[in-house]
């Protein structure tokens, strides 16, 4: 007897998923017509009550040959209708069962569908791989399919009950089931989630790309995509986790059906038409970090005595990688955003104005330490999580690139791209550079980045990401009993407090200086807010285009408030231009509702959603 599935609740218990009263159509294999011909026409009958193929149906059973005695759930979420007149004209249904269960509910829709995943039928498959093995899984089950409800599914899944059957000599049903013992329900599973939080994080994505649309950058009119994590920079719990476009989970309630999946995005043939909803931008999106990157940059310079934070570099319009002889390489120009700008820059100013030419600096001289030196930007950017698994409880999650001399030449050789292969293509000074700023090669997660501001906003530690708070059991009105609670470990990577501090002053100064490239948007916000804007530039084939080209892609990440860090927001517009236009602003919207300033409704079920 199936247990019916533990809830999903956030940080204040309010609930995502919930259960909802059911109807499945069964059939009992040992029970259907012996003879081939009545069993399909039977089957014919039932796939026209239930609006299936009988391809479907037949196929259904297929997959279960050998296991007669257990029930194969041929639809769920059946209409009352159907199940009446299955009911009603039972004669026609031999070996068809009406029986009634739970399907999970939606009450928010698609609000953090990425998160919660869905409920699905197991597979063949997995009931031949370790996790399931080992555990009470059989063949019918419906376990978590993606989401927290895949990776605590036994916490939610409960212990099913017994019932004794009678049978005859040919195993066939013989009376009505005898419960042995009653089905234990799945345990509440509550996240460090905020619903509100959440909800303003799905939202504030549509807001920057609107923003987007109306700045009329190049290509910012195919902006249609995005991303924001806000997590809590003392413990890494992560308060909104949005990714844009998104599905409903109801999709997957019941029998899933083709034109449903096809219709949502979530099919092979539709995915990438409608811009691939199913795909968690917030942990499994890569992107260029742009100027996002520059403190990375610039704690490596600190702690490498590159640089200290008061000394100046020249920021200028242009800068030239030169000979030993004076002259400029080839492929040795690079420019800076602002072509306009030649002024002395200190390490904290030159984080306000997001002076490209002065972090081209800093990695042309990493370029040039000597190699018993190593890499050390690249060391101490994967010390700070890049290029490597945050570790958070959400499958999808992708590692990244973070490029070395050691990863070109493993990728462009004679041997393993012979097409593309070009002595020129292994590491040369511009890569340095370009890393610098964030650039070329690198491709990292909005979750990575996010756990990178808050290792600068908490004085050096390095969490880990999670969504899962504890596991709870309620027993009727009683306070819920914590039955473990998840507590993710940290680390101290090892920052001079400081670089810390001098890299704080100049994210201060990007949101609150005169020449701050986020002042506009946070300048005049009553909590003060630190963070960086970024513009990073992404090589995409725009719709409609034959060509590949570069499209700048809308970051900002930071946190506040300043005094006592307890949130932080990244924030990722695809195709949305300029940091300080689309992202920030979607960044803002989200501190607002976390700091209560302004009017940002929490929109309840049954109450319009649109933006």
């Amino acid at each position: 007897i199936e247990a019916p599935r533990g809830p999903i609740v956030d940080w204040h218990r309010r609930p995502i998923v919930t259960n909802a009263p059911g109807t499945i159509v069964r059939i009992w294999p040992q029970d259907l017509p012996k003879t081939w011909s009545r069993q399909l026409a039977e089957l014919r009958r039932l796939a026209t009550v239930l609006k299936m193929t009988p391809r479907q149906v037949v196929s259904l059973l297929r997959g279960r040959v050998g296991d007669p005695l257990t029930p194969v759930t041929i639809k769920s979420g059946v209409h009352r209708p159907q199940a009446s007149y299955i009911q009603e004209h039972q004669d026609e249904f031999r070996g068809v069962d009406v029986h009634s269960t739970t399907l999970r509910h939606y009450p928010f829709q698609a609000l953090a569908a990425h998160i919660v995943g869905h409920v699905g039928e197991i597979s063949p498959e997995q009931l031949k791989e370790k996790q399931y093995k080992t555990g009470d899984y059989r063949a019918g089950d419906r376990i978590g399919q993606g989401g927290v409800e895949s990776v605590y599914d036994s916490y939610l899944r409960g212990h099913a009950g017994l019932a004794q059957l009678r049978v005859d000599a040919q195993g066939r049903p013989r009376g009505a089931f005898k419960p042995r013992m009653q089905p234990q329900a799945g345990s509440t599973l509550r996240l460090t989630l905020d619903l509100e939080l959440q909800q303003a994080a799905e939202r504030a994505i549509k807001y920057g790309i609107r923003l987007a649309h109306q700045d009329g950058c190049f290509g910012c009119w195919a902006s249609n995509g995005g991303a924001i994590v806000a997590l809590d920079p003392r413990n890494g719990a992560i308060r909104a986790l949005a990714s844009y476009p998104t599905f409903k989970p109801s999709v997957f309630v019941g029998r899933v059906d083709s034109k449903r999946l096809d219709a949502a995005g979530l099919s092979p043939k539709t995915s990438e038409k409608k811009n691939t909803p199913a795909l968690d931008r917030a942990i499994g999106g890569l992107y260029p970090a742009g100027s996002t990157f520059k403190p990375i940059t610039a704690i490596a310079a600190m702690q490498e005595h590159i640089i200290s934070p008061y000394d100046t570099l020249d920021c200028t319009g242009v800068y030239y990688v030169r000979d030993s002889a004076g002259n400029v390489v080839s492929h040795g120009k690079f420019k800076n955003w602002d072509p306009s700008v030649n002024q002395p820059m200190t390490l904290m100013t030159a984080l306000e104005a997001s002076c490209d030419t002065y972090f081209y600096q800093l990695g042309y001289d990493f370029f040039n330490l000597p190699p018993d030196r190593g890499h050390p930007l690249q060391a101490w950017a994967g010390r700070f999580g890049i290029g490597r698994y945050t570790g958070v409880d959400i499958p999808g999650e992708a590692k990244g690139l973070l490029p070395t001399p050691e990863w070109r030449k493993r990728t462009f050789t004679k041997k393993t791209d012979p097409k593309q292969w070009r002595v020129d293509r292994l590491w040369k000074p511009g890569d340095s550079i370009q890393l610098a700023i964030g650039q070329k090669d690198l491709q990292l997660t909005p979750l990575q980045l996010a756990r990178v501001y808050a290792m600068i906003a908490n004085g050096g530690k390095l969490v880990t990401p999670h969504i899962a708070a504890d596991v709870e059991q309620s027993v009727n009105d009683s306070p819920p009993v914590v039955l473990r609670r998840f507590t993710p470990s940290s680390q101290d990577v090892g920052v001079d407090p400081g670089a810390l501090a001098a890299v704080r002053d100049g994210l201060y100064l990007a949101t609150h200086g005169s020449s701050g490239t986020a002042t506009a948007v946070f300048g005049n916000f009553p909590i003060n807010i630190a963070g960086k804007t970024g513009t990073a530039e992404k090589v995409i084939t725009l719709p409609g285009w034959k060509d590949a080209t570069t499209v700048n892609q809308s970051w900002w990440c930071g946190y506040g408030p300043i005094e006592s860090p307890e949130l932080v927001v990244c924030a990722l517009i695809e195709n949305g231009g300029h940091g300080g236009v689309a992202a920030a602003p979607a960044a803002l919207r989200v501190f607002k509702k976390y700091f209560h300033v302004g009017s940002t409704n929490f929109v309840v079920p049954g109450r319009s959603q649109t933006d």
